[in-house]
């Protein structure tokens, strides 16, 4: 333990000023560590959200070095102080368990590149754009501009859509059409009604029969964009398709019953 007694004795101020060199050259190997790790960061594919929690975990845990090797310097006994501070830190873990998933789930989402900022997903029952993913929540803008946050244990835990991963998207409209309607004018109308702006020549549009229903047959055009365009291409086609549909005289069915009676 600490002895007073070298206050009074030379050993004292040696011991004094191997703990202000230690100090010293820690706190500049700190930084240069710190500006190696940050422009190291900047260029890895990392979130910028697990930036500041690594450099913040890195210099806490040099700075705790320095510190423990200072007081060994000066003659202070640290077993007792790093068994302390085991201690605490378990205690610490075990009150914030929740906190300390959220946590881990954070590093998982970072590392697996499941999504990114900017990107549209449907994650926990939950679908919106990807604001920022910090070391405890996920938070989502909804198209409606509603701001969801939702713990990273809940994502990790849960099935994750990611909209945005890929460059191209299909949009697919179901529709349905009478029987007296000839089928392949049916299908030539959507193929026409998906020929815009904003659509991808390769693949072309496709319309296909899906289904024979009791009083109607069921369609699918089917049609790929960028995924930016997607509900763009979406909105607009839909409505394409009932205008061209009123144009050719090609009725969409609805639900109805036919009643026969005999006199």
């Amino acid at each position: 333990m600490f002895d007073w007694k070298t206050l009074l004795g030379g050993a004292f101020l040696s011991r004094f000023f191997s703990a202000l060199l230690i100090v010293i050259l820690g706190v500049l190997a700190i930084r240069v560590v710190l500006t190696v790790l940050r422009k190291t960061l900047e260029r890895s594919k990392l979130e910028k959200a697990a930036h500041s929690l690594i450099l913040s975990l890195v210099r806490a845990g040099m700075y705790l070095v320095v510190f423990l090797s200072a007081a060994s310097a000066l003659g202070i006994d640290v077993t007792g102080i790093v068994a302390l501070a085991s201690v605490l830190t378990l205690a610490l873990s075990l009150s914030l368990q929740n906190m300390a998933s959220n946590v881990v789930g954070g590093f998982t989402i970072l590392y697996n590149h499941s999504f990114h900022s900017g990107d549209f997903v449907e994650v926990a029952g939950q679908a919106g754009t990807v604001q920022e993913i910090n070391m405890t929540y996920t938070v989502l803008t909804t198209a409606d501009n509603k701001v969801i946050s939702i713990p990273n244990s809940s994502v990790v835990a849960s099935q994750i859509v990611n909209y945005s991963a890929s460059e191209t998207r299909r949009v697919e409209i179901a529709v349905s059409a009478g029987y007296d309607a000839p089928v392949q004018k049916v299908l030539d109308a959507l193929v026409q009604a998906g020929t815009r702006e904003n659509v991808l020549e390769d693949p072309a549009p496709q319309a296909v029969v899906t289904a024979y229903g009791d009083s109607a047959i069921s369609y699918s055009l089917r049609l790929w964009v960028k995924t930016p365009d997607y509900w763009d291409v979406y909105f607009a086609v839909t409505q394409r398709v009932k205008e061209i549909f009123d144009e050719q005289g090609i009725t969409m069915t609805y639900p109805h019953l036919i009643v026969h009676m005999e006199k």
